[in-house]
């Protein structure tokens, strides 16, 4: 059995019945052990005494009492804790302090909860759902609509536009024709299927035509020129009993001055005017 040290390895004063510390094998009485290997505390400066308890982190030591909070002076000690710009903080206080809020609940984002980024924001992952199925959205593809966001099928059902031919979802572009909503590649001529969402059309019985189409099947003839009467652009024609004439065509048969707003005649097929008409 080791006998007990007699001498202080410093002082060399007895150390019988006094109370001593052991350093690399050497005895030191306290008073010689604290003033030679005492840490100091960095909150009051004051030497950390062998009977006191050293609380260390990262190479900086506490009193057991000092070891607080900066921000509301709670102990530390057994607690989590975190540190910034090497001053120490509870966990809540560093929350409030410097972490993230969440978007939608405005509440802190605690450190080591799991944190949402979206479009330069932070949200809890238990807020980060779909405004209508309240599923979570997680890294799903969402659609955002006035700050809310939703799963695709939830916005495809609560307001996408459907195609008014195919009657699929309409993800962008599109053509409104009658109040209905139409994919460019479904808006088509009726008989020639051939896109008319850059092209002039003419509609019939709700239904849109190309313009050839439309003069070939269904237009009015000319009585005078045989060609389509369309009234594209707001072109002027003239009927009189089962006969169009374009405005332009609107003429006497026999010395070809225009009739538009004249008094004429008709003989069979053709209109003349009231001079030849009398001859």
């Amino acid at each position: 059995m080791a006998s007990s040290p007699t001498d202080c390895h410093f002082c060399l004063q007895s150390l019988r019945g006094r109370k001593y510390a052991l350093r690399e094998e050497n005895a030191y009485c306290v008073p010689c052990y604290d003033s030679l290997y005492a840490n100091p505390c960095e909150e009051c400066k004051q030497p950390i005494e062998c009977s006191s308890k050293d609380l260390a982190y990262k190479g900086r030591h506490w009193h057991e009492g000092c070891f607080r909070c900066a921000k509301c002076s709670r102990s530390l000690v057994e607690k989590p804790f975190a540190a910034k710009d090497e001053v120490l903080l509870c966990t809540e206080c560093y929350s409030d302090e410097y972490s993230s809020k969440c978007f939608h609940c405005h509440k802190t984002i605690m450190p080591g909860s799991r944190k949402m980024e979206f479009k330069g924001s932070s949200w809890h992952e238990s807020c980060f759902v779909c405004q209508y199925c309240r599923q979570p959205l997680g890294t799903k593809p969402l659609i955002t609509k006035d700050n809310d966001n939703y799963c695709v099928p939830c916005f495809e059902k609560q307001f996408a536009h459907h195609c008014y031919t195919c009657k699929k979802v309409i993800t962008s572009g599109g053509v409104t024709y009658h109040d209905q909503p139409w994919h460019k590649e479904c808006f088509v001529c009726a008989v020639c299927k051939t896109q008319l969402s850059r092209q002039r059309f003419i509609s019939k019985d709700e239904y849109p035509y190309c313009v050839d189409c439309f003069s070939k099947f269904y237009a009015k003839k000319c009585a005078a020129c045989k060609k389509p009467i369309t009234a594209l652009g707001g072109a002027k024609y003239i009927s009189f009993e089962e006969h169009q004439w374009h405005g332009e065509c609107f003429n006497c048969a026999k010395c070809s001055v225009s009739l538009v707003g004249q008094e004429f005649l008709t003989r069979q097929d053709d209109i003349l005017c009231h001079k030849c008409g009398s001859a």
